[in-house]
């Protein structure tokens, strides 16, 4: 038994891939060309995965991301509702006024 386990790992080491499904072990025989086009296509996958990791922990572009499609968005709402673009501008105004007014008094409360 362990000499037929050797002799599949030595098949498996010397160019042929082992292909597990459920419990069962299947030594698989592959050319060179078949697993050089599996590597390719391993390391473009990694590339890609590399690739997307990279883009979501990139903090300073997904800030961009993100300010570029609210600028987009305001500019639609702007288009097709002016008016509710005024009342969000309004609010937003009212709420930065709100908070550096309640600032200045816990400061001056010091």
């Amino acid at each position: 038994m362990s000499t037929e386990v050797t002799q599949k790992t030595n098949e498996a080491v010397s160019g042929s891939a082992v292909a597990v499904t459920g419990e069962v072990v299947k030594a698989v025989s592959l050319s060179k060309a078949e697993l050089r086009a599996e590597a390719a296509r391993a390391r473009t996958q990694l590339a890609q995965t590399l690739d997307a990791i990279e883009y979501k922990l990139n903090l300073p572009r997904q800030l961009r991301v993100r300010s570029r499609l609210v600028n987009v968005r305001l500019r639609e709402l702007g288009e097709k509702n002016p008016l509710a673009l005024a009342g969000i501008v309004l609010g937003a105004a009212s709420a930065a006024v709100g908070a550096i007014w309640l600032g200045v008094k816990v400061v001056q409360r010091r």
